[in-house]
């Protein structure tokens, strides 16, 4: 077992965009081996490369006893339906707030041996998809929230334990928002 540190909230590695795979070797198969340890690990439902402060474009994820990975994913997002629960993030601990995300996307992308990967998700998975890839362009879940509880999300930071006070720095994220529907 190989759990590797996480990386917190502040830290530069989680702003930038994470580097396209193009070596499918063993030194991949043991990030995704790692990633997959430190998410268990840490009771996540996911992890992006960069939260372990490595800059390539691969996540894994668990999901209703599923396992899974992906190596430089594309998502798709399908239909209009939206979800709006709480998210968390595991770079972001102890601190959830309520998101908005599609409900259907499709991911294509390759396995850790290169071959191509397909994976339509709903629900839960869609949402850890959607979260991950996010990590993957340096977009963390809180520059997705509306402006009111992006102001709750900074000061809960700043307050946090782990924080150690720091200005948090949450961005409007640059996709087009998700408008409530009813």
């Amino acid at each position: 077992m190989a759990v590797r540190p996480i990386r917190l909230f502040g830290d530069p590695v989680l702003r930038r965009r994470a580097d396209e795979v193009v070596d499918f070797d063993r030194e991949l198969r043991q990030l995704v081996t790692d990633l997959t340890d430190t998410m268990l690990d840490a009771g996540g439902s996911g992890i992006a490369a960069p939260q372990v402060g490595v800059g390539l474009r691969v996540f894994t994820w668990v999901v209703e006893g599923e396992f899974g990975h992906i190596v430089n994913p594309t998502v798709e997002l399908v239909g209009d339906e939206e979800s709006f629960e709480r998210e968390g993030c595991l770079s972001i601990p102890g601190l959830p707030f309520d998101c908005r995300r599609h409900l259907r996307v499709v991911t294509t992308g390759f396995t850790v041996d290169g071959e191509p990967l397909r994976v339509e998700g709903a629900g839960k998975l869609s949402v850890v998809v959607q979260h991950e890839t996010d990590h993957l362009d340096g977009i963390l879940f809180v520059d997705r929230l509306d402006e009111a509880t992006r102001a709750l999300a900074e000061a809960a930071i700043r307050e946090a334990e782990w924080s150690r006070g720091m200005v948090p720095e949450i961005r409007a994220s640059p996709h087009a928002p998700l408008r409530p529907t009813g």
